[in-house]
């Protein structure tokens, strides 16, 4: 298995105005819509446990990111003595166990638990409810062990992100990984940013979203003056219908007619509502992912249409880099080894830069298949082998790994190809 160094983030591109609006949402709103009526936060140092088993590197990808949150965000947080109460309890658990009772959760974090014996007692209840707190005492982090170590840092990332900073998630934002679209999965130079805003002196517990706005300018000039520059109009609201059209696209559930015309269905809401950003961008790029393997032609003016608007927005290399995949498995397909093998080329440093070792992989086995096309028989060999280490660390077990592998060799039979994994989106 290989891992990765440290992260080497962008600072953000954006204006300050531009992200005090984006901070609002984020801490004021949670994920379905119900506002929060004051600001809560840790007071004094932070402390993290972790329970349950788990994959030793997990430990390893902790530390890392602990670190970060000292040097980039300036969080005062550090590992509990054994023993000792903590202000964060990570705990790991079986994923049957967890989507048993969440279903739908990757991964999450809840107030006022310490366990997952005490979440299940208070959930639903309003000791569980993010509303009624006043500010943050205990809170607990319930991460699936059996997944890949890759998603196991991503959960880390944005829970423990959440459990010290804001809890809703934007699908506008195009530069963090507090977006459901799941195309960032390690923190942002955007996202320590609004973790070092929202842990601010100037800001405290109990404040009201205007108590808070009022601070914001001075808070953001203060910390990112590169900010300091014109910002641009609001953009509308995500429509309720949106959302779970995406959702609904990109969910476990339905048949694949079904999530095929949800995909349809979030398109046509985001045309019109004139949702001109990330959000659609992200729409065409579901509307592509839901088209394969049946509609070619559709699905590669869908990628065409995301990539072009995201070509437009900062810090989107990583989502550009996701619809490059889907079109170098079309090239493979296609037996068009040099394009296959050029898209690789210009895309992996994206992926690598994101630490995405899944999309890594997939872009050298790719290329692999693309050289042995072209009759490099020997470098087609050893990149594929060398694609197998991150292939370990993005996708997990052998048989992720294999499932993977046979994708990618599928992609030379003579039909259209089905979307590789490591990719954004559910």
């Amino acid at each position: 298995m290989k891992s990765f160094g440290p992260v080497h983030t962008q600072p953000p591109q954006r204006a300050n105005s531009d992200m005090a609006r984006d901070f609002l949402d984020l801490s004021f709103r949670l994920e379905s819509g119900r506002t929060l009526p004051i600001l809560t936060r840790f007071d004094g140092p932070i402390t993290l446990s972790v329970t349950g088993r788990h994959p030793a590197i997990a430990d390893r990808d902790l530390a890392a990111l602990l670190d970060r949150f000292r040097r980039e965000a300036h969080l005062d947080i550090q590992m509990a003595p054994k023993g000792s109460d903590a202000s964060i309890r990570v705990e790991y658990l079986p994923r049957a166990t967890m989507q048993a009772v969440v279903p739908q959760a990757a991964c999450f974090v809840t107030p006022n638990a310490t366990s997952w014996a005490d979440y299940r007692a208070s959930r639903n209840t309003r000791r569980a409810d993010w509303a009624a707190l006043k500010r943050r005492t205990h809170l607990a982090v319930f991460i699936p062990a059996d997944t890949s170590p890759q998603d196991i840092r991503d959960c880390l990332n944005e829970e423990i992100a959440q459990a010290m900073g804001p809890v809703n998630d934007l699908y506008r934002l195009p530069d963090s990984v507090f977006n459901d679209d799941n195309f960032n999965s390690v923190l942002t130079g955007f996202d320590m940013l609004m973790l070092r805003v929202y842990n601010s002196p100037e800001l405290a517990n109990g404040m009201t979203r205007a108590e808070v706005a009022a601070r914001l300018p001075a808070i953001l000039a203060r910390l990112n003056p590169a900010g300091e520059k014109p910002g641009t109009a609001a953009p509308p609201p995500s429509p309720p219908g949106w959302k779970y059209a995406i959702e609904a696209a990109l969910g476990p559930r339905g048949t694949v007619r079904q999530r095929n015309l949800a995909a349809r269905d979030a398109l046509r809401i985001a045309l019109d509502n004139h949702l001109d950003d990330a959000r659609m961008a992200f729409s065409w790029y579901v509307r592509a992912r839901l088209a394969l393997p049946r509609e070619t032609e559709t699905a590669v003016t869908a990628l065409a249409e995301a990539d072009t608007i995201y070509a437009r927005l900062p810090s989107t290399a990583i989502h550009r880099a996701h619809i490059a995949l889907q079109m170098a498995a079309f090239a493979l397909s296609a037996h068009q080894w040099e394009v296959a093998a050029k898209l690789s080329d210009r895309w992996l440093p994206a992926a690598r830069r994101a630490q995405n070792a899944a999309l890594m992989s997939s872009f050298m086995m790719l290329k692999s298949r693309a050289l042995d096309g072209m009759g490099r028989a020997a470098a087609a060999k050893a990149l594929w082998l060398d694609s197998l280490g991150w292939a370990r660390y993005g996708f997990g077990s052998d048989k992720a790994v294999r499932a993977q592998e046979a994708e990618i060799l599928d992609l030379t039979a003579d039909r259209a190809p089905a979307p590789p994994a490591g990719q954004g989106g559910k």
